[in-house]
């Protein structure tokens, strides 16, 4: 870092996968960052833990049943703020730096909004966040000259790959491990357990996110964030298979160069990347030994076998609404997936039925969004 200065650190969705990596990062580089603030949903336990363990100035919790567990638990030199107004104003919080933003869900989107107007950096590892509101979060990280960088290991690698070489790119390739269930045909894809679609092959990550791995529903809301963060249209950005999840994504330039991001599948690389840029330092992720890979092996992603590729495409290329709409229903499709209740197949289908019952406005403001997004798991669950 070219700072002396201890960068102030807050974590919105402290106790999850990106969360925890993240505690990670900032313990090993202990003489670089501080954690200033946590926030999670209900996680009072892991909570109070990591606030005795890192002290930080300030905790967040998504309700007032939790706000008064915690409250009872933490140290008292530590302010305890509940619900999202609590999760907007840590993520606003004066003396922070950066604000990691790794909850799940569209609650991610007005703390986001909060760090952007207050003029923090803002590592974003919540999808929902640009695939529902990209056009306004854009926005306001230009106006209010905010620094968004990526945290999702495909974008951090495009990221990467266009330092210096914006003005020349042709395409974005975002790489796609394919899944547990690749080589399924779509008999056994109706037999798919929980169990076994919260199996990735190569990444460990929240049971959401995996499941939406397996559907690819995960790369269609990669293909609308690349979109509103790279400012590129939806015809060059196109979707590679790439089972060893080596290639963590591409960029092919007008003369016919390609780059590419290659490194371990270790989420604290672009977790770390988005806290010291545009520096690098060392990290304890694993290095490649590419004589022990052997070889890279790419296919085209089967849209047929996996409709949730395809209908995000046109969610996105329809725009207004269509997108947030499209992550809401996928919520709820997910969420009834993973407590039994519907077949892995059904997923897509749902997501599918409420987006052809759905309206698009166009130009929406945030109200609009939300009112969408609330309209569709509302749909979903009726369907």
């Amino acid at each position: 870092m070219t700072a002396c200065r201890k960068k102030n650190v807050v974590i919105l969705g402290s106790t999850g996968s990106i969360g925890l990596q993240t505690l990670d990062v900032i313990e090993k580089h202990a003489d670089m960052f501080k954690l200033l603030g946590i926030a999670a949903k209900n996680e009072v336990s892991v909570l109070a833990e990591q606030i005795q363990r890192y002290h930080p100035a300030a905790a967040a919790v998504g309700d007032n049943l939790s706000y008064q567990e915690l409250r009872s638990k933490a140290a008292k030199d530590c302010a305890v703020l509940s619900g999202l107004d609590g999760l907007c104003e840590i993520a606003s919080w004066p003396e922070a730096d950066i604000v990691v933003i790794a909850v799940s869900g569209a609650i991610g989107i007005k703390p986001t909004l909060a760090a952007i107007q207050s003029g923090k950096r803002v590592a974003l590892a919540n999808k929902e966040t640009l695939v529902a509101a990209g056009d306004i979060v854009m926005k306001n990280a230009r106006d209010n000259n905010a620094d968004i960088l990526p945290v999702d290991s495909e974008h951090s690698a495009v990221f990467q790959c266009l330092q210096g070489e914006s003005q020349h790119l042709k395409k974005i390739w975002l790489t796609a491990s394919g899944g547990p269930f690749k080589d399924l045909d779509k008999i056994q894809l109706d037999n798919v357990t929980v169990d076994m679609a919260l199996k990735h092959p190569n990444w460990i990550m929240g049971p959401k996110i995996t499941i939406d791995s397996a559907t690819l529903m995960n790369k269609g809301l990669e293909v609308i964030e690349a979109h509103h963060l790279f400012g590129i249209n939806y015809d060059k950005i196109d979707v590679v298979v790439q089972r060893e999840s080596i290639i963590h994504s591409m960029v092919e330039l007008l003369d016919g160069s390609f780059l590419a991001h290659l490194g371990s599948h270790d989420m604290r690389i672009p977790i770390q990347y988005a806290l010291t840029f545009p520096d690098r330092v060392v990290s304890s992720a694993p290095a490649l030994d590419f004589a022990a890979l052997g070889a890279l092996h790419f296919e085209r992603p089967d849209m047929e076998k996996f409709p949730a590729l395809a209908l995000a495409y046109r969610a996105g290329q329809m725009g207004g609404t269509m997108p947030a709409v499209l992550n809401a229903a996928n919520e709820i499709a997910v969420n009834r997936f993973l407590v039994r209740e519907i077949a892995f197949t059904a997923i897509p289908l749902l997501v599918e039925k409420v987006m052809e019952r759905h309206t698009p406005v166009n130009d929406p403001n945030l109200d609009t969004i939300l009112q969408a997004d609330e309209w569709a798991r509302r749909m979903c669950r009726e369907l």
